[in-house]
C-alpha cells in the first residue's frame, strides 16, 4: 500500500510538471492499444487464412479422389471401347490425356500449398519476435521517462530549497 501511494504521487508529478511527458504516456498508451488491436487484427487474419487453407486442401482432396475415380472408370471405359472397336476411341483416348494433363498440375498446387504455408510461418514468427522487441523497447522508453522525472523533480527540489535559503 506504501509502495502504491508514492507511484502515484510519482505519476501525478510526472504529469505536471512535463506535458510532454504525459503526452508521450498517452502516445505509449495509444500505441499498446494500436499494438492490440494490430495483433487481434492479425490473429483474426491468420484464423481465416488458415480456415481458407484448410477449404483449399479439402477442395483439393476432393478433387484427387474424383480425378482417381474417373481415371479408373475412364480406363474401364476405354478398355470395353477397344473391345467394341468404337468409333469412340480417339475421344476417349482424348479426355485421357486431359485427366493426365491435370493431374501433372495437381501435383506442383499441392507443393506450393506447402510452401506456402512454411512461409506463413516463418513471417507469423518474425511478426512475434519484432512485437516481442517493441514491447521491451516500450518498457524501457517508460522506465526512462520515469527515471528522468525523479531527477528532474529531485533537481527542482534542490533548487527550490537553494532560493528558499537565499530569502
Amino acid at each position: 500500500m506504501q509502495t502504491a501511494e508514492p507511484l502515484q504521487n510519482s505519476q501525478q508529478l510526472m504529469v505536471q510538471s512535463s506535458g510532454s511527458l504525459s503526452f508521450n504516456s498517452n502516445l505509449s498508451k495509444e500505441d499498446e492499444e494500436m499494438s492490440r488491436s494490430a495483433l487481434s487484427t492479425f490473429r483474426a487474419k491468420e484464423e481465416e487464412i488458415e480456415r481458407k487453407k484448410m477449404e483449399v486442401r479439402e477442395k483439393v482432396q476432393a478433387q484427387l479422389g474424383r480425378v482417381e475415380e474417373e481415371t479408373k472408370r475412364l480406363a474401364t471405359i476405354r478398355e470395353e471401347l477397344e473391345a467394341l472397336a468404337d468409333p469412340m476411341r480417339k475421344e476417349v483416348a482424348s479426355v485421357r490425356k486431359k485427366i493426365d494433363a491435370v493431374n501433372k498440375e495437381l501435383k506442383p498446387l499441392g507443393h506450393t500449398c506447402q510452401k506456402k504455408e512454411r512461409e506463413y510461418k516463418e513471417a507469423l514468427e518474425a511478426f512475434n519476435e519484432k512485437n516481442k522487441e517493441k514491447v521491451q523497447l516500450i518498457t524501457r522508453l517508460m522506465e526512462l521517462v520515469s527515471e528522468s522525472e525523479r531527477l528532474r523533480m529531485k533537481k527542482l527540489e534542490e533548487l527550490s530549497k537553494n532560493i528558499d535559503s537565499l530569502q
